[in-house]
């Protein structure tokens, strides 16, 4: 500007000096043998997001840092970039369709990418123009994506070199199932709220005697898909029912009486309806005790058909009335009480989730956990404040595996296939045209995508070109710190160390500041 205006236009201002500091580049950077790197990872935001205050604190702290290790004379680089966000594109979109009257059913898997990619080409991007217009010092010619073609290939590799050693693998276990979403989801995306909800009471009948079983729960309508019903072994009340059966109402199933020292006494009767494909306690002792495990709901969390037929179709919701309505018909119900609760909820669609039984795909993580702990056991990374060292390693020491497939449509699809002719499921860098066991053209890739994280996990690695190339890698990796927020310390920071120390041998990072 010519002259100093008598009312100050922040605007006008600011716009001048972005532009002069974008015309000579002074946030670029390149390798250079003359100086010292110091690197931050921008935390991907994802690209239905808008800035909000915690951006606003994160991101600040990070060109604090930057502006005065510039200063200091360092090589900096801020590496910029978005996350695709599975789920919140996905929802985004499909909300969008629905206002339109469409579904993402109506339009076919093809053409709903295509309406997902427009999406994010409109509005991908306009978090990142607002932090320019926060005056962050990023290397912008560096913004990365986490389904740009590079980023993808890293994703490729590092899937098909787990699943050769043979950490990635399918198998059927209990999920967090959103209904609303269709799809699983991690603990970590769980919200545990406490509602006020009701404890219900009733009786199963023992088979060959008059007696009968008192039960109390808090979910009526999974008695649908009992197996068993289980007793504390030392409880004198019951000891004589163990190992007797009872019929369970409205399906006329045979199901035993067990004893098991899960079982706390003193929780509503003492007894405890057992449903091994409905809530992970139960899984557990279904496991332990060999019972049969019953899937009562489709994927919208409706009855299906392994219920009796006058409760196929009906929401968990509506069947719980039923289920009450029909229990008090038989005489079999005695009461309900007020009894608040924590129930998990999922943090994006807010619907209550159902634990459910299905197969997915799991990442092995024993022993990358153990050394991604050791990391931080040894000092080779350090955490800000102090105290989040114990909720990383309590985390790591009790990990479970990483189930990594969603029943979404937008994502890393996982490069699975199966042969129709030899029925053996395979990978491979490049898409097969041809089964490598027996030749065949008969080839169904897997429908399911990877979890966001499983490519937010490479990120101290995929923008810089690997693995194809290493010449940026070499340069700027390790980082130096890493500012995010605490509450993706298992879902992102540990997994980035995890995949650090496994393809480089280093830490992404040695300072990790919450």
């Amino acid at each position: 500007m010519s002259k100093i205006e008598a009312a100050y236009d922040p605007k006008g201002y600011e716009e001048e000096i972005w532009e002069l500091w974008k015309k000579n580049k002074i946030f670029d950077s390149k390798p250079s043998a003359d100086k010292e790197p110091y690197t931050i990872l921008m935390p991907p935001p994802n690209v239905t997001s808008k800035l909000h205050m915690g951006h606003g604190l994160g991101y600040s702290i990070q060109d604090l840092l930057i502006r005065w290790k510039r200063m200091l004379g360092f090589n900096t680089c801020w590496l910029p970039g978005t996350d695709h966000a599975g789920i919140a594109t996905q929802m985004m979109v499909e909300k969008s369709l629905e206002e339109k009257g469409s579904s993402r059913a109506q339009l076919g898997r093809e053409s709903f990418l295509k309406a997902c990619k427009e999406w994010k080409d409109e509005n991908g991007s306009l978090i990142l123009e607002q932090f320019k217009k926060m005056g962050f010092s990023c290397d912008w010619d560096k913004t990365a994506y986490t389904m740009d073609p590079a980023l993808s290939a890293a994703v490729r590799h590092v899937f098909v070199d787990l699943f050769n050693q043979g950490l990635i693998y399918r198998g059927e276990r209990l999920v967090n199932w959103d209904p609303e979403l269709q799809t699983a989801i991690s603990d970590d995306e769980l919200e545990n709220k406490e509602i006020q909800g009701k404890l219900w009471f009733f009786r199963y009948s023992i088979i060959g005697t008059e007696e009968q079983i008192p039960i109390a729960t808090t979910r009526p309508e999974t008695m649908l898909g009992d197996t068993a019903v289980a007793v504390n072994p030392e409880d004198e009340r019951f000891k004589h029912l163990i190992g007797k059966e009872v019929i369970l109402p409205f399906s006329k199933r045979k199901i035993p009486i067990i004893e098991d020292s899960y079982v706390k006494g003193e929780f509503g009767t003492g007894a405890v309806k057992i449903t091994p494909a409905h809530d992970p306690n139960d899984f557990q002792i279904g496991k332990r005790h060999n019972l049969a495990f019953i899937n009562i709901f489709d994927e919208q969390a409706k009855c299906n058909k392994n219920t009796p037929a006058n409760f196929q179709g009906l929401d968990r919701f509506e069947a719980r009335k039923r289920v009450i309505k029909e229990l008090k018909a038989l005489e079999l119900f005695d009461e309900e009480k007020n009894y608040k609760h924590s129930v998990p909820h999922s943090e994006r669609s807010k619907a209550i989730i159902e634990p459910r039984l299905s197969k997915q795909w799991y990442v092995n993580m024993k022993a990358m956990a153990a050394e991604a702990a050791e990391c931080a056991r040894s000092g080779e990374i350090s955490f800000y404040p102090k105290a989040w060292k114990k909720t990383y390693l309590y985390w790591l020491d009790n990990i479970q595996d990483w189930c990594i497939s969603r029943q979404l449509w937008w994502g890393h699809r996982i490069p699975i296939w199966y042969c129709n002719s030899c029925n053996k499921a395979f990978t491979g860098i490049e898409d097969p045209e041809k089964c490598d066991t027996c030749d065949s053209s008969r080839l169904v890739q897997d429908k399911d995508v990877l979890d966001t994280w499983f490519s937010s996990w490479l990120w101290p690695l995929s923008p810089f070109g690997w693995p194809q190339t290493q010449e940026n890698l070499n340069y700027y990796y390790p980082t130096n710190a890493l500012i995010t927020g605490a509450e993706i310390i298992f879902l992102w920071v540990a997994r980035m160390v995890m995949v650090g120390k496994k393809y480089l041998g280093q830490v992404p990072f040695k300072d990790i500041y919450f």
